[in-house]
């Protein structure tokens, strides 16, 4: 069992940067890889990120890719979601999530947890 809990999240300017973080717990974290998902109002929740349990690859869907960095630390039972140059349309719900990395064609996620969503507001 792992519970993931969110936080980092909050109002930030366009153009500007933000760093979430993804605490775990349960000891089996570090055998899962681990993402970020967003869901914007009235939208359904999407792939952002995600990272092997390894850390050694990295994916991203395109929209986000050359501004946001994924990273995790096992020994911290951490994961970070580092944002740079936001615009408003980031602006969403941020959900952390450990499970797999589905890699072949489009890239995603299937997740075995969620943690409860953190809130991220761009402002234009």
């Amino acid at each position: 069992q792992v519970t993931l809990v969110e936080s980092g999240g909050g109002l930030v300017q366009a153009g500007g940067s933000q760093r979430l973080s993804c605490a775990a717990s349960g000891s089996t974290f570090s055998s899962y890889a681990m993402g970020w998902f967003r869901q914007a109002p009235g939208k359904e929740r999407k792939f952002v990120a995600a990272v092997t349990w390894s850390g050694g690859n990295t994916y991203y869907t395109d929209s986000v890719k050359g501004r946001f960095t994924i990273s995790r630390d096992n020994a911290k039972n951490t994961g970070y979601l580092q944002m740079s140059s936001l615009k408003p349309e980031d602006t969403a719900v941020y959900y952390c999530a450990a499970g797999d990395v589905i890699s072949g064609g489009i890239v995603t996620m299937i997740p075995d947890y969620w943690g409860q969503g953190t809130q991220v507001t761009i402002s234009s």
